[in-house]
């Protein structure tokens, strides 16, 4: 095997490793389906470069994301490795993937809209009604709301747009 298809071996078995490692504010989803991982390679020496972004500056499980990260990479032998924060271009809503957005429902979090700005109300994310009012502008974390569905009274977190 050369050496282009090895590296590409590794960054793409470094892909699938950070697709398990779960946020751990909300851990129905994984860091890569977040969008937090934005990018991997492999630098001239070898090290296996991660790039982060966190969520908001002021994300407090940003260590937390990094220890996780690193470890997971290193258990399956992955390393040299460096994970690297990027602050910019700052992380949104819209980096979150497809199936981490289905995954937010499914735990019961309302997803953000694909283009966020401007947003109406957020779907109830059990029962699908847009009968919907904000009760709170802060939910569990900062990047979260809390809201209630009208039409089957339940409360919910909706994950703000950003």
């Amino acid at each position: 095997m050369s050496a282009p298809d090895a590296t590409t071996r590794r960054s793409e078995r470094a892909w699938q490793v950070l697709a398990a490692v779960a946020d751990p504010e909300i851990p129905a989803l994984s860091i890569r389906d977040l969008g937090i991982v934005r990018g991997v390679h492999e630098g001239a020496d070898g090290t296996l470069v991660v790039t982060l972004t966190p969520t908001y500056s002021g994300c407090p499980a940003i260590d937390a994301i990094l220890h996780d990260a690193r470890q997971a990479l290193l258990a399956a032998g992955l390393g040299p490795l460096r994970v690297e924060l990027q602050r910019a271009p700052a992380w949104s809503t819209d980096s979150i993937s497809e199936a981490g957005c289905a995954r937010l429902r499914e735990y019961g979090i309302a997803a953000p809209p694909r283009v966020a700005r401007g947003a109406a109300s957020p779907s109830c994310p059990r029962c699908g009604s847009t009968r919907t009012s904000e009760l709170s502008a802060f939910g569990s974390t900062p990047c979260k709301a809390l809201w209630r569905c009208r039409a089957c009274a339940e409360p919910f977190e909706w994950f703000k747009p950003l």
